[in-house]
């Protein structure tokens, strides 16, 4: 997964986000907050770039205190392609499957994603 810092692919993937709204919506406001300032200290990830499959945002990884505060390991995330999404939570270090976490997304098949490699890791999902 690759950072996005540049105000000038923030400001594209943001424009790009904007055309899929509603199920953007998650990821939208956290781009929006990073590409002006940042002042929450997020990061937006991306699994390649400008041709990404997966968008996925979350606290800056050293902004951590609890690792069992799950309201605070917070992750929004927004995907073209389902198998993407079981890569992203599956096999990469963006997700620190160490800590508690939540996932915020509006897409069908999100939950269903979320409880297979949940289950394959022999993890549980609420």
């Amino acid at each position: 997964m690759q950072i996005l810092r540049c105000p000038a692919q923030l400001q594209l993937l943001e424009e790009t986000l904007w055309k899929s709204l509603p199920t953007t919506l998650p990821v939208l406001g956290t781009v929006m907050t990073v590409a002006r300032g940042n002042p929450a200290t997020h990061e937006v990830l991306v699994d390649s770039w400008p041709n990404f499959s997966i968008v996925l945002t979350r606290l800056c990884p050293e902004e951590h205190k609890d690792p069992r505060d799950y309201y605070t390991n917070q992750l929004a995330v927004f995907y073209r392609d389902k198998e993407a999404l079981r890569a992203l939570l599956g096999d990469t270090e963006a997700v620190d499957r160490a800590r508690a976490f939540q996932i915020l997304g509006l897409q069908e098949g999100l939950d269903e994603a979320v409880r297979e490699v949940a289950s394959a890791r022999g993890l549980q999902a609420k």
